[in-house]
């Protein structure tokens, strides 16, 4: 459990209350430093020797109401984040509304159904640097509107590390929800990594800081955070080797060890709720070659894929100035789980996109046709490679676009690839980063990202590529590393998000939300950092989700 550092300014409105407590019925405007989550009993207590006394009058119409506080940041890692602390005198449930900052600002809300007499709800949503107005509405036990109280809270500035937001498309429809950006670029400082989630008018309404924290002070997420199923955020660090499960407060509820391994880049939960992770053997002369499955429940390692078997690491047909290859001859970054087979998808950004069985063994290979031999358990990887089709479905035979040399006009491969992402129907999005395409050093070739679907037929070991976007951008959101792409299908849009751009010489990066029918852009952000991590990285990944679980 986190205890808060930062001092919370907030106004606090008591209504009334039974005889027997006469003092209470008033406004206190009061001011904590550092007073435990809860303040409740220390308001019924001692409010009077810790308060000042405002002459206003209490909103009338809520003597349901006992007891009210507010803590701002109560974990202190949460500095837009409040909790309020409400006691009643009947089972209530309520709603929490934060105003919309100006003309502009965009209204935050959040219906909490669970009907109790003592309530603790954390307030998600606070704009930086402002006395936020904060509304609560209280509903009886048959849904019936009983009162509102306002309370307002008062944020102090998240510091110099926080990037500019510029908005270049206004929003238009899509999924709604808040843009969580694992961000990386703070200062030059690659540790702690902060993530923050942003609204529609660029506004950062959400922020992790573990700035002062003795342990995630060193996080580092890599590929970064996620939603679990249960509401939670989870994420692994490279520091500690360790997966996190924590609250939108910023409380740790579980963390899982992987003894043997250590952690890099991606962990993502499996429909069951199993944790598969891209790891390090400890050990090895090797790196970034092997997954593990993780048991929930009991924290055991269930699977282990070791991809020096299933592949042939002696490859060098990518060649890249970001790994020494003899060590990290795959650099797997990024996975994804196919429910239909028990399979997993594991991108290497040195290979390319290969399916695996529980068992180890490969169901196909998304990559150019160069350089494929024989794996280290001697498997022949050459009839393990998608055979790419024509937009009518006929197989393309020439013999320079299967090896990679040129691109077909209904078809090109993805080149050092990131973010796989499975969609309902089967088809799999990739992240194109392009670098170094057509084997051309980077500068002397084409120089774009893409966002790519390719429907693939594992029985077939066919591949056809049914949409794209980004060629026709260039260079202005070509990203060699890092990056996203993420679907929309219930709004039919696709997130394309080149997260490392160096086109100006000031390193940015950038969300676009493409309408999938028509190509047009109905959202776009550049994400402009102070000084980006290791010189040029903006973000890895970017999730448009609800505030609220």
């Amino acid at each position: 459990m986190y205890t808060s550092q930062v001092p919370a300014r907030v106004r606090v409105y008591l209504p009334a209350v039974p005889e027997s407590l006469p003092f209470l019925p008033m406004l206190i405007r009061f001011r904590a430093l550092g007073f435990p989550r809860l303040l409740t009993l220390l308001l019924l207590v001692s409010a009077c020797d810790q308060a000042e006394p405002d002459p206003e009058p209490v909103e009338a119409g809520l003597d349901f109401v006992t007891a009210l506080a507010v803590t701002l940041n109560p974990t202190g890692v949460a500095p837009l984040a409040a909790e309020v602390a409400v006691t009643t005198t009947q089972p209530t449930s309520v709603e929490v509304r934060i105003a919309g900052r100006g003309p502009t600002g965009i209204p935050l809300q959040h219906r909490f159904d669970d009907l109790a007499q003592t309530h603790a709800l954390p307030v998600l949503g606070l704009y930086a640097a402002t006395e936020n107005a904060v509304t609560l509405r209280f509903f009886d036990a048959n849904g019936a509107v009983l009162g509102d109280t306002t309370v307002t809270v008062t944020t102090d500035r998240v510091g110099d590390a926080m990037p500019q937001i510029f908005i270049d498309v206004p929003a238009s429809g899509g999924r709604p929800g808040l843009n969580l950006v694992s961000y990386f670029g703070h200062n030059g400082d690659v540790v702690p990594q902060r993530p923050f989630m942003f609204d529609a008018t660029g506004a950062t309404r959400w922020l992790l800081d573990f700035t002062d924290d003795p342990v995630l002070g060193n996080l580092f997420y890599d590929n970064g955070i996620e939603r679990l199923a249960n509401g939670n955020l989870y994420f692994g660090s490279n520091s500690t080797s360790l997966i996190y499960e924590m609250t939108m407060l910023g409380e740790i509820v579980r963390t899982w060890d992987m003894p043997g391994f250590s952690f890099h880049h991606n962990v993502i939960e499996k429909p069951d709720g199993n944790f598969i992770a891209t790891v390090n053997k400890v050990g090895l002369g090797t790196i970034e070659d092997h997954v593990i499955e993780i048991d929930r429940e009991s924290g055991a390692i269930v699977t282990v894929w070791d991809l020096n078997q299933s592949l042939d690491n002696r490859r060098r047909a990518w060649p890249s100035d970001f790994a020494d290859l003899e060590v990290d001859w795959f650099h797997g970054n990024a996975l994804a789980y196919d429910d239909d087979d028990d399979a997993i998808l594991v991108s290497g950004r040195t290979q390319g996109v290969v399916k695996l069985t529980r068992d180890n063994e490969v169901v196909w290979i998304l990559a150019p046709h160069r350089g494929w031999n024989t794996s280290g358990d001697g498997t022949n990887l050459r009839r393990k490679l998608l055979q790419p089709l024509d937009a009518s479905g006929q197989p393309i035979t020439d013999g320079a676009v299967l090896d990679g040399a040129t691109p077909h006009p209904d078809f090109e491969w993805a080149w050092y690839q990131h973010a796989p992402t499975l969609l309902p129907d089967g088809t799999l999005a990739l992240f194109d980063n392009g670098d170094s395409r057509h084997y051309l050093p980077d500068g002397q070739g084409p120089r774009y990202s893409r966002a790519v679907l390719y429907d693939i037929d594992d029985d077939a070991r066919t591949i056809q590529q049914v949409w794209q976007y980004g060629k026709e951008r260039g260079t202005d959101t070509f990203s060699r590393i890092v990056s996203d792409v993420d679907i929309h299908p219930e709004v039919d849009r696709v997130m394309f998000m080149p997260g490392a751009v160096i086109d100006t010489g000031t390193p940015y990066g950038k969300m676009v939300e493409v309408d999938r029918a028509s190509g047009a852009v109905r959202f776009e952000v550049t994400i402009v950092p102070p000084q980006p991590a290791f010189g040029f990285i903006t973000f890895h990944r970017i999730e448009r989700i609800p505030l609220y679980p």
